[in-house]
């Protein structure tokens, strides 16, 4: 049976030689970093090098990159502590957010009593810039705005810079959940006008359970888990070294030949697009369908199938090996329908199957015409 994984957005399949960083890591570096011995300051050596690397790759100091579990909880200890060092009296962001900013929101918002404003979205994903504007410039409140540079379900991408000098020019901090981009786009920090960042390293073929935070060193936040002083005191406990040296070097290739993969991973976009426009009448691509304005790993489709249908085509997938979602697979085994697509499609639209397919160097043309021709006889014969 053929098995086709184009659920790159969802996690990423670990490259040979991070697993074998890891392993080696584990069988000799078991040092707790914290410890002064030999065996701590190997770890520790191996903690620095690491952050160092990353930090000068994004042109930020060292002391700004914090290690965490991943994005998940790299947006959390952002947004909550943020809120509670900074006296933040107001919240700025969109509905179409990864639930990991949403909820996080929503939690804080209530425990202090903080206001929430939402800005409006157009039909491709793009935050009303517009509205930004002068919600800033009505009131003077603290303020945190908070909007993902590539969203996870449909690829939209917004320019961090335009949204960030207006943030930065009415004294509002601006946070931007990464994760879609670390190991996919150059990021300069020091050219960027932004607060905080989000990278989780499973999404570029590292492992999973650990990932970071930028902080810019200007900006002092609550400490996220108490308990230890690692993480400049922002979050406590032993550094899980393996995992943090294996997303260092998924880091290191990622960026490495960032421009050779990045080549091949737009060309299969664009040949998907192409064919299955081409294979399946009636099908719209949902946010921006121009590679610069929208990821070259990430296609949302609206495809000429009703809903009705979702259960049965879930399970010829499945059976044909194929991986894609039917949104995001952090809200897996939700029966909602995705919070991002009811915010730019219509009606109509969402009376129909949206799917989401997303690509990693690991794929290949000859899997998009499998999946098209899986398609097209679907939508032929069922």
């Amino acid at each position: 049976m053929n098995k086709i994984y184009f659920d790159n957005a969802a996690t990423t399949e670990m490259s040979d030689k991070v697993i074998s960083v890891i392993m080696d890591t584990m069988k000799n570096n078991y040092g707790n970093p914290s410890s002064t011995h030999s065996f701590g300051r190997n770890s520790k050596s191996i903690l620095e090098l690491s952050r160092k690397f990353i930090a000068e790759k994004l042109n930020a100091k060292t002391s700004e990159i914090i290690f965490t579990s991943g994005g998940t909880e790299s947006n959390n200890m952002i947004i909550k502590s943020v809120v509670e060092a900074q006296n933040i009296e107001r919240i700025i962001t969109t509905k179409i957010e990864h639930k990991a900013v949403l909820n996080s929101i929503e939690s804080i918002s209530k425990t202090k009593k903080i206001s929430v404003e939402y800005l409006e979205v157009d039909n491709c994903g793009n935050p009303n810039i517009e509205q930004l504007k002068n919600i800033l410039v009505k009131s003077d409140q603290m303020t945190l705005v908070s909007l993902m540079h590539i969203n996870n379900e449909i690829g939209t991408i917004i320019n961090l810079n335009e949204y960030g000098e207006i943030c930065r020019s009415n004294n509002a901090l601006f946070h931007s959940d990464t994760v879609q981009t670390i190991g996919h786009y150059d990021l300069d920090l020091s050219a960027t006008t932004i607060d905080f960042i989000t990278c989780s390293a499973h999404k570029f073929h590292g492992p999973k359970g650990v990932g970071f935070a930028y902080i810019n060193n200007e900006t002092i936040i609550n400490p996220f888990i108490e308990g230890g002083s690692q993480e400049r005191g922002y979050r406590g406990g032993t550094e899980s070294i393996h995992n943090i040296l294996g997303l260092k070097t998924a880091f290191e290739i990622s960026y490495e030949s960032l421009e050779k993969d990045s080549k091949k991973v737009s060309k299969i976009k664009e040949y998907f697009i192409h064919s299955i426009l081409k294979n399946i009448p009636g099908t719209k691509i949902n946010g921006n369908s121009d590679t610069h304005n929208s990821s070259y790993t990430i296609l949302n489709l609206c495809l000429p199938i009703t809903k009705e249908k979702k259960t049965v085509l879930d399970f010829k997938l499945d059976l044909a090996g194929i991986a894609c979602s039917s949104g995001s697979a952090c809200q897996s085994g939700s029966s909602k329908p995705s919070h991002v697509l009811s915010e730019i499609l219509s009606n109509s639209e969402m009376e129909k199957i949206s799917l989401r397919f997303s690509f990693s160097k690991f794929n290949s043309l000859d899997e998009v015409d499998y999946v098209v021709t899986f398609l097209k006889d679907f939508i032929n014969y069922n």
